[in-house]
């Protein structure tokens, strides 16, 4: 251990100007260059509070919609497999760099990234502005929840069956040629066009839900954490007692054994699949929310000495295991269906085999079982009998396979409002189920939004102290403007562009954002100094494994996963499934001109602030650099740029931050302050405090 340097030789001050300033955390420079304090800094009423918050944000609707879909199209339990490996190698080591740098410096993304040098300053804005884009169509989902659960309250269910036409005293051709949820979800729910181009006019039903929406987000975020964390408690929890409730119900349900033996029944050859590598990555990615800066946010309010090691693998694995859980209920459920609709085609074919027997008798390929009563008659029969007269039956009598059921996949909105909504109608006590389910989806869609809000609200608040000190109105003002803004989604094309911005908004800028972050601490700030500063907080040091994790995993894997997202935008052109009203079916569309253009400028736009952050940064720069010293004495400027502050004011400004003797000696620039004698910048030099902070690299 080395000696703490004073500022007596020109080597320390360049170790104070170019690197961090040992107040930099305690006493962190105000956007106006007024140094404020962390210590009226909110903070976690308890570590459960905090737990509640990372979870109820990084376990969201993707984990109950698509990880099931993505193990049900990669092979069942080897995608698991997969994905378990990645989540260990890059998820967890991103989410405890995440977790570290922010409760160690106790900013938001900007802060954070600032904090480290004043050129990465934009990685924290292209942060805010892609939780700003899944704000955007997230309330929407939101909304959709409410529209569903409102309807819950009656029976039967308005999905449970098609609607009489008045005018022709018949069942709508529409939902005749469809189903009775299909034609709910796209003609009563989203009363959706043909085609993003046919724009339509507002949707009044959907456009009250989603500012009912955004006025749930609004109050529970009015206080802060204070007020979003005390909703926490119910809004975390609930959807796992819904989870387990559906388990145990649905374990009950014939097809459920078989639905559960398909998931977890491992293909192996996809490991081969460069395609499903890039999936499996894509969900560990957006699984644990890593890049929305939502993450740095909620570790900012925690103490200092908070062992977020522990909490790294704790919520990962938490959110792996619901994924699971979830997976479960979507393949014991995804079971019953296939079998209910396998067993519908016996019935009807055995219903053709009666005409033609009416019509012909004595052919020896008459099934051997009773036609007639067609309950008795089981799948394995039917298929047995199948497989044996396939080439004489002719073409309407067809196989009815459980199987082919289950591969058709389905996923987002299609599972959630239709396929299950399609299941919980047969279900005894169908709006109690319903309600239940639709619960749940909007617990599990306000716990990631408040996540989502507080990724925008906190970095912004630390680094504007006007915004800072009108947090109430800063809320408000943001979810009014995403209500105003949303109101694209609530015409009757809304869908497309949920379907646009869920797709390209936020994934290659999250990935570029991920990209420069690790590169930032592993090598603009350094991995032995970002190990030493843990050390220093959890008293203890990380295992070495993640010095090469973070310098050179973490990096390629990220750069394979944006290379393979771009080669695969440019070489098989963006589409999107459109619902056409008479054939009553889906169809896959390719987006027009002016779709792509707007593809292409939500994912500039977001990615932008990184280079201009990085060049205004240099040009600042160059602008001090280049203006001439008032006094002729540039080479003490340095020294002059200090004054060093009394161990008694020290204690009276930050005594929550006091470090611990054994750390006194340590010399480095670190996140944390260490040592019993701080450096604060003088007022007059406001204009050079940023570029002091910048680590040099």
């Amino acid at each position: 251990m080395m000696e703490k340097p004073s500022l007596d030789s020109s080597e320390d001050r360049a170790w104070l100007g170019e690197g961090q300033s040992e107040t930099q955390l305690t006493t962190v420079a105000g956007p106006d260059g007024v140094e404020t304090s962390n210590e009226d800094r909110p903070a976690w009423d308890s570590k459960l509070q905090y737990v509640l918050a990372q979870v109820g944000f990084s376990v969201g609707l993707g984990n109950v919609w698509r990880f099931p879909y993505l193990c049900h199209q990669n092979g069942g339990g080897a995608f698991m497999l997969l994905y378990v490996f990645l989540l260990l190698i890059v998820g967890v080591p991103l989410f405890f760099m995440e977790l570290a740098a922010g409760q160690s410096i106790r900013q938001g993304s900007i802060g954070v990234w600032k904090h480290i040098s004043p050129r990465l300053a934009g990685i924290g804005y292209s942060s805010c502005m892609v939780c700003f884009y899944v704000a955007l169509y997230y309330n929407v989902i939101i909304a959709w929840s409410l529209f569903y659960m409102g309807n819950s309250f009656q029976y039967p269910l308005p999905w449970q069956q098609c609607p009489i036409d008045v005018t022709i005293n018949d069942t709508v051709n529409e939902c005749a040629r469809s189903s009775p949820t299909s034609y709910f979800w796209f003609r009563k729910a989203l009363n959706i066009t043909n085609s993003i181009e046919e724009s339509g006019e507002f949707n009044p039903i959907m456009t009250g839900c989603l500012l009912a929406g955004w006025a749930i987000v609004s109050l529970a975020m009015i206080k802060g954490i204070k007020s979003s964390a005390k909703v926490m408690y119910f809004s975390s929890v609930f959807p796992y007692v819904v989870l387990f409730i559906f388990l145990i119900r649905g374990l009950m349900l014939d097809g459920a054994m078989e639905g559960i033996t398909y998931m977890f029944y491992p293909k192996l050859e996809i490991w081969g699949n460069m395609q499903v590598w890039r999936q499996a990555a894509t969900q560990v990615f957006f699984a644990l929310g890593l890049g929305y800066g939502s993450v740095i946010a909620y570790s900012s309010y925690n103490p200092i000495h908070n062992n977020c090691h522990r909490d790294a693998l704790m919520v990962s694995g938490i959110n792996f295991m619901t994924s699971v859980l979830a997976s479960l209920v979507v393949f014991v459920v995804l079971g019953f269906r296939a079998k209910n609709i396998a067993l519908h085609c016996v019935a009807e074919n055995l219903g053709q085999l009666n005409l033609m027997a009416s019509h012909e008798s004595n052919q020896h390929w008459w099934p051997w079982f009773n036609m007639t009563d067609t309950s008795s008659v089981s799948l394995a029969e039917y298929r047995e009998w199948y497989s044996h007269y396939t080439s004489m039956v002719g073409p309407k009598i067809t196989d009815c396979s459980l199987e082919e059921e289950m591969k058709k996949g389905i996923e987002g909105t299609g599972l959630a409002f239709i396929a299950f909504t399609e299941v919980m109608a047969v279900f005894p006590a169908s709006p109690f189920w319903s309600t239940l389910f639709f619960l749940m989806l909007l617990n599990l869609g306000l716990s990631t939004m408040f996540g989502t809000m507080q990724g925008i609200l906190t970095p912004l608040m630390d680094n504007f102290s006007l915004l800072g000190r009108h947090r109430t109105l800063l809320t408000v003002s943001s979810c009014a403007l995403g209500f105003i803004i949303g109101l694209l989604f609530t015409q009757r094309s809304g869908n497309y562009f949920v379907t646009m911005f869920d797709d390209y908004s936020a994934t290659l800028p999250l990935i570029i954002v991920v990209i420069f972050e690790t590169i930032s601490v592993a090598w603009v700030y350094g991995t032995d100094r970002f190990l030493d500063d843990i050390e220093v907080m959890l008293k203890w040091r990380p295992p070495v494994v993640y010095k090469y994790l973070w310098k050179y995993v973490c990096p390629l894997a990220m750069v394979g996963l944006l290379s393979a997202s771009l080669l695969r935008m440019v070489f098989k052109r963006p589409t999107y499934t459109a619902w056409n009203q008479s054939t009553a079916s889906e169809m896959t569309l390719a987006y027009p001109g002016w779709a792509l253009a707007m593809i292409v400028f939500l994912i500039v736009f977001a990615s932008l602030p990184v280079p201009i952050g990085y060049v205004h940064s240099i040009l600042k720069r160059r602008r001090v650099s280049s203006t001439p010293s008032l006094d002729g004495r540039s080479q003490v400027m340095h020294r002059e740029l200090y004054t060093k502050c009394s161990s008694v004011e020290q204690m009276d400004s930050s005594p929550r931050r006091a470090p611990s003797e054994e750390n006194d000696v340590l010399p480095r620039p670190a996140f944390l302050s260490v040592g019993n004698e701080h450096y604060r910048l003088l007022p007059q030099q406001e204009e050079e405090d940023e570029e002091e902070q910048d680590t040099g690299v």
